[in-house]
């Protein structure tokens, strides 16, 4: 039987505890039926693989191989259109430019744009970078909360009501909102921040215009920063954040929700809305939030990052709930997929490390590879598992932000500013090749009962 968990709201009425007893006497489900039954809760197996529910072109993830008949975990990869993640980020990195819109492309039209179609691309995504007038006045700054995952969620939905054909499901006119949307996340995030650090924080209000010649990792640090100014490493390491956070397969949390809502043949609008609903998750896109309030109190805690016994020590006592929320969890170690290593983290690392001499935080570089490296470790000895665990992209992606100077409020609208790419993707090709509404199966363990009169009960 589950535990109840009560809200400390000061101001709750008794009638909603009371009311939340029933609920909780009759609706708890007896564990033991989902073996019985052989429910795949989560949609995964007892070996953690996921559960096929759907075909994709999009991206592919790989972290094992078969030899000799038997499934053989290896270094983990991402391909995006077919195409290796570190191929990709090569190809930009030795051109000295930025990758993100090229990634935009490739995952919306699945093939790498030359040098006019890419031109082209940029200057149309410039060109919607724009918002309605009036917009930031009317829609942004009204009733601003520190919450920019639900500030970016409405003025998403809001934005249907700007939109002469909303409700339109033909391509050509879902890839143009989708455009659209890829756009102006940047704008309705550092704009929801502005509005809630000036309305609820007290702080100076600055709202400054993105430049078309910028690239979205820059102009997202102009319109964050009073003095607009940024250094070309601080751009190019966020823009390979935004790169590696775009696309993760059909299967996560968020984009299958995509698929779902999408199969119901609603608007654009309602689709993204719902996968940002999702990504808010602190299991999804606020996973790097957690590890970097971890990181905070690990700092506080352990007097020599350069001990690796008092490091353990602090690991030791994560994993027996007695540091940090006393979840027991290493936040930023392990991932559903993957199991010797994410590729994404292993993208950045290399990078927060460059970042990390530039801020002269040399030492905090150290500690975060010092947990990196004995996380495992100490996992291995405390708790049975199925498969390894690795660090994760949320790893180090806080730590990103934090040198980046971007408010902690930011770093899952963040992730929502590159991932929108992927659900577009998917919206897309849902529409193109699905047809039937994605409705898996519940099984009632309700015993029928016969219905009794108000005045007998």
């Amino acid at each position: 039987m589950k535990t109840k968990s009560k809200t400390n709201y000061s101001a709750i009425i008794p009638e909603i505890d009371a009311l939340t007893d029933i609920c909780l006497k009759n609706s708890s489900i007896d564990q033991s039926l989902y073996t019985k039954y052989d429910v795949k809760r989560g949609l995964r197996d007892l070996d953690g693989k996921g559960v096929l529910t759907g075909l994709t072109e999009i991206s592919e993830i790989r972290q094992n191989k078969i030899v000799d008949g038997k499934t053989v975990p290896t270094d983990g990869q991402l391909f995006y259109r077919g195409i290796n993640i570190n191929d990709l980020i090569k190809g930009f990195i030795d051109d000295k430019r930025f990758g993100f819109e090229e990634t935009v492309y490739l995952l919306l039209f699945g093939e790498l744009p030359d040098r006019q179609q890419l031109d082209g691309f940029n200057e149309l995504l410039a060109g919607y970078r724009t918002l309605p007038t009036n917009f930031v006045r009317d829609v942004v700054m009204k009733a601003p909360t520190n919450d920019m995952m639900n500030t970016l969620a409405r003025s998403v939905l809001t934005l249907y009501c700007y939109d002469k054909n909303p409700n339109d499901t033909s391509l050509n006119n879902v890839l143009r909102q989708c455009i659209q949307l890829i756009s102006v996340f940047p704008l309705l995030s550092v704009y929801g921040y502005q509005a809630y650090n000036h309305y609820q924080l007290g702080n100076s209000l600055y709202i400054h215009s993105p430049h078309k010649n910028l690239s979205t990792a820059e102009n997202i640090l102009v319109m964050l920063r009073p003095d607009q100014k940024y250094t070309e490493l601080e751009a190019k390491v966020l823009d390979l954040a935004l790169v590696l956070h775009a696309e993760h397969g059909g299967g996560n949390n968020s984009t299958f929700t995509t698929h779902v809502v999408t199969s119901s043949g609603t608007d654009t609008y309602s689709a993204v809305a719902a996968a940002l609903a999702s990504l808010k998750g602190p299991k999804h896109g606020g996973a790097n939030l957690k590890v970097a309030g971890m990181f905070e109190e690990m700092k506080k805690e352990v007097k020599d990052w350069y001990d690796d016994e008092e490091i353990e020590s602090y690991l030791f006592r994560l994993l027996h709930k007695d540091a940090f929320d006393k979840a027991g969890l290493i936040y930023g170690m392990g991932h559903a997929v993957y199991s010797i290593s994410d590729p994404r983290a292993k993208a950045l690392k290399g990078f927060v490390h460059k970042l990390a001499e530039e801020k002269h935080l040399d030492d905090e570089f150290e500690l975060y590879s010092r947990v990196e490296r004995l996380a495992p470790q100490v996992i291995a000895k405390e708790k049975k598992i199925y498969k390894g665990v690795s660090a994760n992209v949320d790893f180090y992606s806080g730590f990103i932000y934090n040198m980046l100077g971007l408010p902690q409020e930011l770093f899952t609208p963040i992730f929502a500013i590159a991932r929108i790419a992927g659900w577009s993707a998917h919206r897309m090709e849902e529409l193109i090749n699905a047809g039937k509404i994605i409705r898996p199966a519940y099984k009632s363990v309700c015993s029928e009962r016969e219905y009794v009169p108000l005045s007998d009960r």
